[in-house]
Protein backbone atom coordinates (compact mmCIF):
# COMPACT_ATOMS: atom_id res chain seq x y z
CA UNK A 1 0.00 0.00 0.00
CA UNK A 2 2.88 2.60 1.07
CA UNK A 3 4.22 2.03 -2.51
CA UNK A 4 1.04 2.26 -4.63
CA UNK A 5 0.54 5.54 -2.30
CA UNK A 6 4.55 6.97 -3.11
CA UNK A 7 3.68 6.16 -6.82
CA UNK A 8 0.90 8.45 -6.54
CA UNK A 9 2.59 10.94 -4.82
CA UNK A 10 5.32 10.94 -7.85
CA UNK A 11 2.64 10.91 -10.54
CA UNK A 12 1.10 13.80 -8.99
CA UNK A 13 4.84 15.99 -8.41
CA UNK A 14 5.29 14.56 -12.29
CA UNK A 15 1.76 16.11 -13.79
CA UNK A 16 2.02 18.57 -11.96
CA UNK A 17 5.68 20.02 -13.49
CA UNK A 18 4.27 19.25 -17.14
CA UNK A 19 1.21 20.73 -17.46
CA UNK A 20 -1.20 17.86 -16.10
CA UNK A 21 0.46 15.56 -18.77
CA UNK A 22 2.48 12.07 -18.85
CA UNK A 23 3.32 9.93 -21.18
CA UNK A 24 2.79 6.04 -20.75
CA UNK A 25 7.15 5.64 -21.04
CA UNK A 26 6.53 8.00 -17.65
CA UNK A 27 3.94 5.91 -15.77
CA UNK A 28 5.89 2.59 -16.55
CA UNK A 29 9.10 4.20 -14.82
CA UNK A 30 7.22 4.96 -12.00
CA UNK A 31 5.99 1.44 -11.60
CA UNK A 32 2.89 1.60 -13.34
CA UNK A 33 1.86 -1.63 -15.39
CA UNK A 34 -0.45 -1.53 -18.30
CA UNK A 35 -3.30 -3.24 -16.12
CA UNK A 36 -2.37 -0.27 -13.87
CA UNK A 37 -3.04 2.13 -16.30
CA UNK A 38 -6.20 0.40 -17.35
CA UNK A 39 -7.83 0.67 -14.57
CA UNK A 40 -6.81 4.21 -13.95
CA UNK A 41 -8.16 5.24 -17.28
CA UNK A 42 -11.55 3.51 -16.13
CA UNK A 43 -11.54 5.55 -12.84
CA UNK A 44 -11.16 8.24 -14.54
CA UNK A 45 -7.83 9.09 -13.27
CA UNK A 46 -5.97 9.07 -15.92
CA UNK A 47 -7.73 10.56 -19.41
CA UNK A 48 -6.36 9.61 -22.97
CA UNK A 49 -5.30 12.63 -25.01
CA UNK A 50 -2.79 11.07 -27.37
CA UNK A 51 -2.06 7.80 -27.97
CA UNK A 52 0.77 7.11 -25.60
CA UNK A 53 0.24 10.40 -23.24
CA UNK A 54 -2.67 10.75 -20.76
CA UNK A 55 -3.64 13.64 -18.84
CA UNK A 56 -3.96 12.84 -14.84
CA UNK A 57 -7.17 13.54 -12.95
CA UNK A 58 -8.79 15.74 -15.50
CA UNK A 59 -9.77 15.96 -19.25
CA UNK A 60 -9.18 19.54 -19.41
CA UNK A 61 -5.97 20.80 -20.13
CA UNK A 62 -4.48 24.27 -20.57
CA UNK A 63 -3.38 25.71 -23.94
CA UNK A 64 0.31 24.72 -22.26
CA UNK A 65 -0.90 21.29 -21.32
CA UNK A 66 -1.97 20.56 -25.11
CA UNK A 67 1.23 21.61 -26.15
CA UNK A 68 2.60 19.22 -23.82
CA UNK A 69 0.89 16.39 -24.69
CA UNK A 70 1.20 16.99 -28.44
CA UNK A 71 4.93 16.96 -28.42
CA UNK A 72 4.57 13.83 -25.82
CA UNK A 73 3.12 11.97 -28.21
CA UNK A 74 5.43 12.04 -31.22
CA UNK A 75 8.47 10.75 -28.83
CA UNK A 76 11.50 12.14 -26.70
CA UNK A 77 13.13 13.95 -29.80
CA UNK A 78 10.12 15.55 -30.44
CA UNK A 79 10.31 19.74 -30.08
CA UNK A 80 6.97 21.78 -30.40
CA UNK A 81 7.76 24.16 -33.18
CA UNK A 82 6.39 26.91 -35.88
CA UNK A 83 3.57 28.87 -34.92
CA UNK A 84 2.99 26.92 -31.74
CA UNK A 85 6.69 27.05 -30.73
CA UNK A 86 6.20 31.56 -31.88
CA UNK A 87 3.37 31.18 -28.69
CA UNK A 88 5.27 29.10 -26.90
CA UNK A 89 7.56 32.02 -26.36
CA UNK A 90 5.38 34.55 -26.35
CA UNK A 91 5.70 36.23 -30.05
CA UNK A 92 2.07 35.19 -31.01
CA UNK A 93 -0.62 36.33 -29.32
CA UNK A 94 -2.84 32.82 -29.78
CA UNK A 95 -1.80 29.47 -29.53
CA UNK A 96 -3.21 28.17 -33.35
CA UNK A 97 -4.58 25.02 -33.75
CA UNK A 98 -3.73 22.45 -34.76
CA UNK A 99 -0.59 21.97 -32.77
CA UNK A 100 2.54 21.87 -34.49
CA UNK A 101 5.80 19.72 -33.13
CA UNK A 102 8.90 18.89 -35.52
CA UNK A 103 10.74 15.71 -35.77
CA UNK A 104 14.16 15.31 -36.85
CA UNK A 105 13.19 12.25 -38.63
CA UNK A 106 10.73 10.40 -40.34
CA UNK A 107 7.29 9.40 -38.95
CA UNK A 108 4.11 8.52 -38.81
CA UNK A 109 0.89 11.57 -38.92
CA UNK A 110 -0.79 11.85 -35.57
CA UNK A 111 -4.14 12.67 -34.98
CA UNK A 112 -4.89 16.10 -33.83
CA UNK A 113 -1.23 17.28 -34.62
CA UNK A 114 0.53 18.90 -37.69
CA UNK A 115 3.74 16.70 -37.52
CA UNK A 116 6.74 17.97 -39.47
CA UNK A 117 9.62 16.21 -40.45
CA UNK A 118 12.64 17.94 -40.79
CA UNK A 119 16.07 16.56 -41.13
CA UNK A 120 18.07 19.91 -40.54
CA UNK A 121 16.76 19.87 -36.65
CA UNK A 122 20.42 19.77 -35.05
CA UNK A 123 20.94 19.81 -31.00
CA UNK A 124 21.86 23.61 -31.05
CA UNK A 125 17.78 23.81 -32.58
CA UNK A 126 16.42 22.53 -28.86
CA UNK A 127 15.76 24.42 -25.53
CA UNK A 128 13.00 23.93 -23.20
CA UNK A 129 10.37 26.85 -22.29
CA UNK A 130 7.86 25.91 -19.34
CA UNK A 131 9.18 22.35 -19.28
CA UNK A 132 8.17 21.81 -23.13
CA UNK A 133 10.86 21.12 -25.52
CA UNK A 134 10.41 23.68 -28.27
CA UNK A 135 12.66 24.84 -31.03
CA UNK A 136 15.08 27.69 -30.06
CA UNK A 137 13.50 31.23 -30.71
CA UNK A 138 15.95 31.64 -34.00
CA UNK A 139 14.94 28.08 -35.35
CA UNK A 140 11.08 28.67 -34.50
CA UNK A 141 11.52 32.28 -36.76
CA UNK A 142 13.33 30.17 -39.63
CA UNK A 143 10.16 27.54 -39.51
CA UNK A 144 8.15 30.70 -39.74
CA UNK A 145 9.40 31.62 -42.71
CA UNK A 146 9.53 28.43 -44.43
CA UNK A 147 5.67 28.32 -43.35
CA UNK A 148 5.48 31.29 -46.07
CA UNK A 149 3.07 33.42 -43.77
CA UNK A 150 4.41 36.62 -43.65
CA UNK A 151 2.07 38.17 -41.51
CA UNK A 152 3.06 35.75 -38.75
CA UNK A 153 6.75 36.15 -39.26
CA UNK A 154 6.61 39.69 -39.18
CA UNK A 155 4.48 39.54 -35.91
CA UNK A 156 6.86 37.19 -34.26
CA UNK A 157 10.14 39.18 -35.22
CA UNK A 158 8.81 42.43 -34.17
CA UNK A 159 7.56 40.64 -30.77
CA UNK A 160 10.91 39.16 -30.36
CA UNK A 161 12.60 42.48 -30.78
CA UNK A 162 10.56 44.08 -28.02
CA UNK A 163 11.24 41.25 -25.34
CA UNK A 164 14.61 41.75 -26.39
CA UNK A 165 15.34 38.43 -27.72
CA UNK A 166 15.96 38.97 -31.25
CA UNK A 167 19.21 37.77 -31.24
CA UNK A 168 20.94 38.30 -35.14
CA UNK A 169 24.05 36.59 -34.03
CA UNK A 170 22.23 33.18 -33.83
CA UNK A 171 19.68 33.95 -36.52
CA UNK A 172 23.18 34.12 -39.34
CA UNK A 173 24.73 31.07 -37.25
CA UNK A 174 21.54 29.10 -38.27
CA UNK A 175 20.78 30.77 -41.56
CA UNK A 176 24.43 29.66 -42.63
CA UNK A 177 23.94 26.24 -41.54
CA UNK A 178 20.41 26.51 -43.20
CA UNK A 179 21.80 28.27 -46.79
CA UNK A 180 19.72 27.06 -49.71
CA UNK A 181 16.95 26.18 -47.58
CA UNK A 182 13.49 27.17 -48.25
CA UNK A 183 12.73 30.20 -45.83
CA UNK A 184 16.04 31.09 -45.39
CA UNK A 185 16.04 34.09 -47.94
CA UNK A 186 12.47 34.76 -46.52
CA UNK A 187 13.87 35.33 -42.91
CA UNK A 188 17.04 37.20 -44.30
CA UNK A 189 14.53 40.12 -45.84
CA UNK A 190 12.38 40.18 -42.82
CA UNK A 191 15.42 41.06 -41.11
CA UNK A 192 16.81 43.51 -43.11
CA UNK A 193 15.36 46.80 -41.44
CA UNK A 194 16.98 45.52 -37.86
CA UNK A 195 20.42 45.69 -38.90
CA UNK A 196 20.21 49.03 -39.88
CA UNK A 197 22.41 51.30 -37.71
CA UNK A 198 19.24 52.76 -35.86
CA UNK A 199 18.40 49.40 -34.84
CA UNK A 200 18.32 50.23 -31.73
CA UNK A 201 15.35 53.22 -32.49
CA UNK A 202 11.75 53.03 -31.91
CA UNK A 203 10.39 50.29 -35.30
CA UNK A 204 8.53 52.98 -37.05
CA UNK A 205 11.87 54.50 -38.12
CA UNK A 206 12.81 51.10 -38.94
CA UNK A 207 10.12 50.97 -40.99
CA UNK A 208 10.11 54.88 -42.33
CA UNK A 209 14.06 54.24 -43.35
CA UNK A 210 12.88 51.19 -45.04
CA UNK A 211 10.37 52.68 -47.20
CA UNK A 212 12.89 55.14 -48.14
CA UNK A 213 14.81 52.64 -49.56
CA UNK A 214 12.41 50.92 -51.31
CA UNK A 215 11.18 54.13 -52.78
CA UNK A 216 14.61 55.08 -54.57
CA UNK A 217 14.80 58.11 -52.46
CA UNK A 218 17.55 59.89 -50.98
CA UNK A 219 18.89 59.01 -47.83
CA UNK A 220 18.19 61.64 -44.90
CA UNK A 221 20.24 61.93 -42.14
CA UNK A 222 18.83 60.26 -39.27
CA UNK A 223 19.08 61.53 -35.23
CA UNK A 224 20.38 64.50 -36.10
CA UNK A 225 20.46 67.93 -34.31
CA UNK A 226 19.17 70.80 -36.85
CA UNK A 227 18.60 74.81 -35.66
CA UNK A 228 18.65 73.40 -31.87
CA UNK A 229 16.23 70.33 -32.43
CA UNK A 230 16.39 66.53 -32.97
CA UNK A 231 15.43 65.86 -35.88
CA UNK A 232 13.95 62.26 -36.94
CA UNK A 233 14.75 62.92 -40.95
CA UNK A 234 16.90 65.71 -42.39
CA UNK A 235 17.18 66.43 -46.27
CA UNK A 236 19.98 68.85 -46.16
CA UNK A 237 20.16 69.13 -50.12
CA UNK A 238 16.11 70.14 -49.99
CA UNK A 239 16.21 71.62 -46.78
CA UNK A 240 13.13 69.51 -45.40
CA UNK A 241 12.96 67.44 -42.08
CA UNK A 242 10.07 64.79 -41.52
CA UNK A 243 9.56 63.25 -37.74
CA UNK A 244 7.98 60.67 -37.12
CA UNK A 245 5.20 60.49 -34.22
CA UNK A 246 3.98 57.89 -31.95
CA UNK A 247 1.15 58.70 -29.38
CA UNK A 248 3.07 58.12 -26.23
CA UNK A 249 5.80 60.80 -27.82
CA UNK A 250 3.11 63.77 -27.60
CA UNK A 251 0.88 62.70 -24.72
CA UNK A 252 2.26 64.98 -21.76
CA UNK A 253 1.38 68.69 -21.45
CA UNK A 254 5.50 69.84 -21.80
CA UNK A 255 5.46 67.76 -25.28
CA UNK A 256 2.01 69.89 -26.64
CA UNK A 257 3.70 73.15 -25.57
CA UNK A 258 7.51 72.03 -27.28
CA UNK A 259 6.02 71.12 -30.59
CA UNK A 260 4.44 74.39 -31.81
CA UNK A 261 7.89 75.69 -30.82
CA UNK A 262 9.96 73.34 -32.18
CA UNK A 263 8.57 73.74 -35.82
CA UNK A 264 8.73 77.67 -35.58
CA UNK A 265 12.02 77.03 -34.99
CA UNK A 266 12.16 75.19 -38.23
CA UNK A 267 10.43 77.77 -40.20
CA UNK A 268 12.59 80.52 -39.10
CA UNK A 269 16.21 78.51 -39.91
CA UNK A 270 14.19 77.77 -43.66
CA UNK A 271 13.59 74.41 -43.33
CA UNK A 272 10.39 73.06 -44.08
CA UNK A 273 9.05 69.95 -42.65
CA UNK A 274 6.18 67.02 -42.09
CA UNK A 275 4.88 65.05 -39.27
CA UNK A 276 3.70 61.69 -40.60
CA UNK A 277 2.17 59.28 -37.55
CA UNK A 278 4.06 55.84 -36.69
CA UNK A 279 0.24 54.33 -37.47
CA UNK A 280 0.52 55.43 -40.99
CA UNK A 281 4.29 54.12 -42.01
CA UNK A 282 3.16 50.81 -40.69
CA UNK A 283 -0.49 50.84 -42.42
CA UNK A 284 0.65 52.59 -45.49
CA UNK A 285 4.04 52.87 -46.37
CA UNK A 286 3.84 53.51 -49.97
CA UNK A 287 1.04 56.39 -49.52
CA UNK A 288 3.61 58.02 -47.41
CA UNK A 289 6.57 57.79 -49.85
CA UNK A 290 4.88 58.96 -52.18
CA UNK A 291 4.00 62.03 -50.48
CA UNK A 292 7.46 62.44 -49.28
CA UNK A 293 8.92 62.15 -52.70
CA UNK A 294 6.25 64.84 -54.59
CA UNK A 295 7.17 67.17 -51.77
CA UNK A 296 11.17 66.57 -51.38
CA UNK A 297 11.03 67.62 -55.96
CA UNK A 298 8.04 70.32 -54.74
CA UNK A 299 11.89 71.89 -52.31
CA UNK A 300 14.12 71.23 -54.24
CA UNK A 301 12.06 73.51 -57.42
CA UNK A 302 11.38 76.09 -54.30
CA UNK A 303 15.31 76.38 -53.54
CA UNK A 304 16.26 76.95 -57.10
CA UNK A 305 13.89 79.89 -57.69
CA UNK A 306 14.83 81.45 -54.45
CA UNK A 307 18.54 80.99 -55.84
Amino acid sequence: MRKEVRSHQRLARLANRQHGVVSTRQLRALGYSGAAISRATAAGRLHRVHRGVYAVGRSLLSPHGHCRAAVGACGSDALLSHASAAWLWGLLPNLPRPIEVSLPRTGRPRAGIHVHHSLSLELVDRAEQAEIPVTTIPRTLFDLASAGNPRLLRQAIDRAERLGRLDLIDIDELLHRNAGRPGTKRLRQALEIYRDPVFSRARSELLFLDLIKRAGLPRPALNTFVAGCEIDAFWEREMFAAEVDGWGAHRTRAAFEADPLRQERLKLAGIDSIRITARRIERKPREVAKTLGVLLARRRIELRVQL
